[in-house]
């Protein structure tokens, strides 16, 4: 059996998708990071702050529980780049910090890394650099052929365009990426650090899987890249879907389909961003895409949560993904609403 304990989310009052996910084998705490709201959150900034303090209490407390903790990239919203006590005599799957990453991410692995060999190793990490890996990268969009060849009518010329542009980019990434000096995974003892995508790990009769690189949000974000989490036991399946976004891209939406987890921690579109970082054709591909895993999923519990509750109109802005969930009798619910309690954002707003 697999249970699981959402440890801190938005819809409680700070960013975070901190999830703890236990087996007869293994306790696995998914994405330990978090981050206080923006300043359009419809809230104090006192309040803010001790929404965010008390998630970081309550993400320290669930990390003594863990085994395992695993790290999909290095937003703050997903890892404490600071406090590296929760680290100490775990099994860390973390992003790969030389490919697939973009340059503030890439910084801020070296950064966490550095103090990684000092606080475990005594030592700097400039004693474990490796030469850069001449390797060759296919192309990305490869990997996504149904969001690759979608037909967007009037969109079509501009997304032709984006896409010759996110191209161009990914073959500076590219070359940015062949001449790092390479992080490599580190052994403290017991404390471990692992670069796990697109690989299985064993613990009993639990497996973990990680997909390959996914990007954050659209094709080509800027913003980098992800991995999602996928554990099994005994013929139950929990997915962490991590920064898909929506998901905004059809083939991500088609794999938690083909997965069919019992449950899917899926974060949403980032409506709050409407106009800025998220225009109108990619919200209502998102919406699409998660309607669509609501429909044709067998999965029983959906936590639709993470980027979501950062704005009050986040139900009404993806309504069909919520009236889809009632129509098919399934349960889509925010970690708050699991937890018996209302969205922070709609407490804020109506009271």
């Amino acid at each position: 059996m697999i249970e699981f304990e959402l440890v801190w989310f938005d819809s409680l009052g700070a960013k975070s998708s901190c999830t703890l996910v236990k087996t007869p084998d293994v306790s696995i705490l998914i994405d330990p990071g978090i981050a206080a709201m923006q300043a359009s959150f419809p809230a104090s900034s006192s309040k803010k702050l001790l929404w965010k303090l008390e998630g970081k209490r309550a993400i320290k407390r669930a990390s003594k529980k863990a085994d395992v903790i695993v790290i999909s990239h290095y937003h703050h919203d997903h890892y404490f780049p600071e406090d590296l006590s929760i680290y100490k005599n775990k099994i860390i799957f973390i992003k790969n910090p030389n490919e697939y990453i973009n340059d503030s991410q890439r910084d801020r692995a070296e950064k966490f890394f550095s103090k990684v060999c000092e606080e475990f190793g005594k030592t700097s990490l400039e004693n474990f650099l490796e030469k850069p890996e001449m390797k060759n990268y296919e192309e990305p969009l490869k990997d996504i052929p149904v969001a690759s060849s979608k037909d967007f009518g009037d969109y079509n010329d501009r997304r032709r365009y984006l896409l010759e542009q996110g191209m161009e980019w990914f073959r500076k990434r590219e070359n940015k990426w062949k001449n790092y000096d390479r992080i490599p995974e580190l052994n403290f003892g017991r404390t471990r650090f692992i670069y796990p995508e697109g690989k299985i790990f064993s613990f009993g009769e639990t497996k973990v899987r990680f997909t390959k690189p996914l990007f954050h949000g659209i094709e080509f974000s800027r913003v980098g890249w992800i991995f999602a989490t996928i554990i099994e036991y005994k013929g139950s399946k929990f997915i962490h879907s991590s920064d898909v976004n929506g998901p905004i891209i059809e083939d991500y939406a088609d794999f938690f389909i083909r997965e069919n987890p019992d449950v899917l921690i899926l974060d949403g579109p980032m409506t709050y961003m409407l106009g800025y970082l998220l225009n109108k054709t990619n919200l209502r591909r998102a919406i699409a895409n998660a309607t669509r895993i609501v429909k044709k999923a067998d999965t029983r519990l959906i936590i639709y949560d993470h980027h979501l509750p950062r704005e009050a109109r986040f139900r009404e802005n993806t309504m069909d993904v919520w009236e889809e969930a009632k129509k098919e009798g399934k349960d889509v619910l925010t970690a708050a609403e699991y937890l018996g309690k209302t969205p922070k954002v709609l407490e804020c707003v109506e009271g």
